[in-house]
């Protein structure tokens, strides 16, 4: 995991700062800690006996640039939901912690691909990501929440067949310079390579973020290691391989989450087989 930090003290601030990832923050009793960062605004509260958690999207409102974080007694009314969970323990600290979906993410090249026969691109994905609210010594995950509302979408060759999956809202691009960088989104570079003796048309493909780990930088991104497709015959059947280490592009990185799931035989398999399936 990421090296430990010492924990910042989160006194009254009504000018937002900078949030960062894995930022342990000593909250005091009744101190809110309010967060713009995706398309939620986040308040964290600290109690005697509780945290309490509130989350709303910003849906309406261009997304923004910086993570801005602020403190203070202010809480939201009673038309934002609100999640109450016990304090186990008499620490004050609360971090954030980013993670992939628990679904594979359903992404679009920017415009469709052809790849041509015996040819292969690498496209740079940009995937929004969910925020882990941990508290106490234990980093106990109290809230896990998705910054941005996430869509569901079907994908496999009919509705009977395939698996539930979501979609990003973001587009995947040939060039790593046009992928808005954020706070919020993964980077994955996914190479393609079309085997088959007739071009490759790719419309969309399904990525496995469960069994993608999620890396931070010295510049604040977030990366994933590349995921290789190799289509050989049918597209179901393409073969899929995640690198155990991360591109020389994403610099020098430290673990934030590891994957959800292993990378084990059977898991694989089935990502293959709805690597390119239909959307329904």
């Amino acid at each position: 995991m990421a090296t430990v930090t010492e924990a910042a003290p989160a006194t009254r601030s009504d000018t937002p700062q900078d949030g960062r990832w894995d930022q342990p923050y000593i909250l005091e009793s009744g101190q809110t800690q309010y967060h713009e960062l995706g398309q939620v605004r986040l308040w964290v509260t600290l109690l005697d006996k509780e945290w309490q958690v509130r989350s709303q999207y910003l849906l309406d409102q261009p997304e923004p640039v910086r993570w801005a974080a602020s403190v203070s007694h202010v809480v939201p009314g009673q038309e934002v939901p609100l999640q109450r969970f016990v304090r186990t323990d008499g620490n004050h600290t609360v971090r954030y912690r980013p993670a992939l979906a628990s679904l594979p993410t359903v992404i679009r090249p920017y415009q469709p691909l052809t790849i041509p026969a015996d040819g292969e691109c690498t496209i740079y994905v940009g995937t929004q990501v969910w925020v882990q609210v941990c508290a106490g010594d234990l980093a106990t995950v109290l809230a896990e929440i998705p910054l941005s509302e996430p869509s569901l979408t079907w994908v496999g060759p009919s509705t009977m067949e395939g698996e539930l999956c979501y979609t990003a809202p973001s587009y995947g691009r040939m060039v790593l310079e046009a992928v808005p960088k954020r706070p919020w989104r993964a980077i994955t570079p996914v190479r393609v390579c079309n085997r088959r003796p007739e071009p490759l048309l790719l419309e969309r493909f399904s990525l496995p973020t469960p069994l993608l780990a999620l890396y931070r930088n010295d510049r604040d991104q977030l990366w994933t290691p590349r995921v290789t497709v190799v289509c050989e015959t049918e597209m179901k059947s393409a073969r899929l391989k995640i690198d155990s280490s991360l591109v020389a592009e994403a610099g020098e990185c430290q673990l934030m989450t590891p994957a959800r799931e292993k990378s084990n035989g059977g898991g694989l398999t089935r990502a293959f087989d709805r690597m390119f399936g239909a959307a329904h």
